[in-house]
């Protein structure tokens, strides 16, 4: 399946919507955000949209409210981002090229129900226990009040086995698209098939929501993840890149 600018387009909408900052302000159509903590999204400003006249401009204003924060200036830009010669701009401001993230989408297929994965609107006590325990100790705050905040519809899958919860993932939808956000699996759980069997549930959400297009972001460094996204038919479409300037 060819997947258009638009589809990308709103499926990082999606991400942006799925993943709520603290705080945020817009900025000549971007959206600014500040969150604290280790989070670089919650703590980037998304360059999805640009309607201002200035976007030099509107870097000063960015860099000013972090530098009111004690952040550095961080922006989140991915290849249909406005306005188009931003990374030139950002390389001569004296911004570095940080971390990258691939996007990865799929057509949402019928699955059949998942077995041993449930499902439910508010995360658990052990969903939280293995997602925060995967991710650094400066996120777990932040992302904890972040999880609380989340939009509708919404859906928290955790796979059980032995009696515990091994792996979690979390899934956000529009009336077209869902994006998948906090895949993790206990680390002596790995290669269980835990995580295989929360997107194989996550899939059949998204197809009895009737939406039509599945993604999620993945470190450009996570060789494992994104070899067993790819098995279940994920493709990758995009890079996400952050810029920071301190």
């Amino acid at each position: 399946m060819t997947f258009s600018i638009e589809d990308l387009r709103r499926t990082e909408r999606l991400h942006v919507r799925a993943w709520p900052a603290l705080q945020t302000a817009t900025i000549g159509g971007w959206l600014w955000r500040c969150s604290g903590g280790g989070s670089q999204r919650a703590n980037s400003v998304s360059t999805l949209d640009f309607s201002g006249a200035d976007a030099q401009a509107a870097l000063d204003e960015v860099e000013a409210r972090y530098r009111e924060k004690g952040q550095p200036a961080r922006l989140h830009s991915f290849s249909a981002g406005r306005p188009e010669n931003l990374p030139d701009l950002l390389s001569a401001r004296g911004y570095g090229q940080g971390e990258t993230t691939t996007t990865m989408m799929k057509p949402v297929g019928h699955k059949p129900p998942a077995t041993g994965v449930e499902m439910g609107e508010q995360a658990s006590a052990e969903w939280l226990e293995v997602y925060l325990g995967a991710i650094t100790e400066s996120r777990r705050a932040v992302n904890s009040l972040i999880l609380e905040r989340v939009p509708k519809p919404r859906a928290f899958f955790a796979c059980r086995q032995g009696g515990r919860v091994i792996s979690t993932a979390l899934c956000v939808a529009d009336d077209r698209c869902a994006v998948i956000e906090c895949v993790a699996t206990r680390p002596e759980a790995r290669r269980q098939g835990g995580a295989q069997a929360v997107l194989a549930a996550i899939e059949a959400f998204a197809y009895e929501l009737r939406v039509r297009l599945l993604g999620l972001q993945v470190s450009e460094t996570n060789a494992p993840a994104i070899a067993l996204y790819g098995t279940l038919g994920f493709v990758a479409v995009d890079r996400n890149r952050f810029w920071v300037r301190d």
